[in-house]
């Protein structure tokens, strides 16, 4: 094991990548508690992976997934390793979470955008409902990572809007809390553990679909970014500024997620980031610095999980998930 790594129970390795919190001016004005890493330039660094975790030796190992190609710049010059992949989580030698950073807009030159990619076919994917969104009771689910399941939970990361904003429903495991409405973005949550976003369009989910949120309108579909993302609303913004923390997801075609969360987003930016991270479908979720989060998990010693950030975000609180949540969020676990 690379000695700047952290090994968890079950064969885990979760990669630590250095914080930094940034001034208007760019420079570094202080980091919380982290673990060692390193930098090279301005765009944030993991440390290296096991030699040949990529690459297993043929017949490939099961759960492997290619790995994807670099994210394309959104801005000139681009900076050294912007969009380029970096493993964070591996599992018995394969990579089940990457990250990749890049800027936002040529005029955000201290901004820095964390994209996740996540191989669903080494991880179950869930839905927490929160105590206040959705609220109400009888939901399968509790609104944090129960500790039962703290040694296989790899990473979280935040759901959509308020429902009153959501311009969509939720559902789960039998129970409708807000009605789906037709047309409306969708992550679809499977009883097999994975997770598709859709543009919604059944009436009622399927016995195989665990849960449903909505939330929105789909910003990329087919590839392409959605006529909707220069016309709809993309949220109220503090201040009622156009470019703030936005979150999103996506569905690649060859079956992985991806995540992108930061700073000085449109939603336009959001959309063109997810598309050219390869994603085929993908929506906005929460929005604004209190509310956009994805973290990894470390585990030290059973039943231990330790959060690391993906941003230096405004308003960090990497163990909100690991405690009464007041809104839903999404939790990443290893099969």
């Amino acid at each position: 094991m690379n000695s700047l790594g952290r090994r968890a129970t079950g064969g885990l390795l979760v990669l630590p990548f250095l914080w930094l919190t940034w001034s208007v001016g760019g420079g570094p004005t202080g980091s919380p508690p982290k673990v060692v890493a390193s930098t090279a330039g301005p765009i944030l660094q993991v440390s290296p992976p096991a030699p040949g975790s990529d690459h297993p030796t043929r017949p490939a190992r099961p759960g492997y997934l290619a790995p994807p190609d670099p994210i394309r710049p959104q801005t000139l010059p681009a900076l050294p390793r912007a969009g380029h992949w970096q493993p964070l989580v591996i599992i018995h030698g394969q990579t089940a979470v990457r990250a990749a950073f890049l800027r936002p807009e040529a005029q955000f030159t201290s901004d820095r955008i964390g994209v996740a990619w996540v191989n669903q076919r080494l991880v179950t994917v869930a839905l927490h409902p929160g105590d206040t969104t959705p609220g109400g009771s009888g939901l399968s689910q509790p609104s944090q990572v129960p500790g039962s399941q703290r040694d296989r939970l790899l990473a979280t990361f935040n759901s959509g809007f308020l429902m009153s904003a959501s311009r969509g429903g939720y559902w789960q495991n039998g129970t409708s809390v807000i009605p789906l409405r037709r047309g409306a973005a969708s992550m679809v949550f499977y009883r097999d553990g994975h997770l598709d976003v859709v543009r919604w369009s059944d009436a009622s989910p399927q016995r195989n679909v665990a849960a449903v949120r909505q939330n929105l309108t789909l910003l990329v579909d087919h590839g392409r970014v959605t006529p909707e993302v220069g016309s709809a609303s993309w949220g109220a913004t503090l201040g009622g500024g156009t470019y703030v923390w936005r979150s999103a997801v996506g569905v690649r075609s060859d079956g992985a997620l991806v995540f992108a969360v930061g700073p000085s987003l449109s939603a336009r930016t959001l959309a063109n980031i997810l598309r050219d991270a390869g994603a085929v479908r993908a929506m906005e979720l929460d929005i604004n610095p209190a509310w956009t989060n994805f973290m990894t998990y470390a585990h030290p010693r059973r039943g231990v999980a330790v959060p690391h950030m993906l941003t230096s975000d405004a308003q960090p609180n990497p163990y909100r998930y690991l405690q009464p949540s007041s809104r839903d969020f999404v939790a990443v676990l290893a099969r």
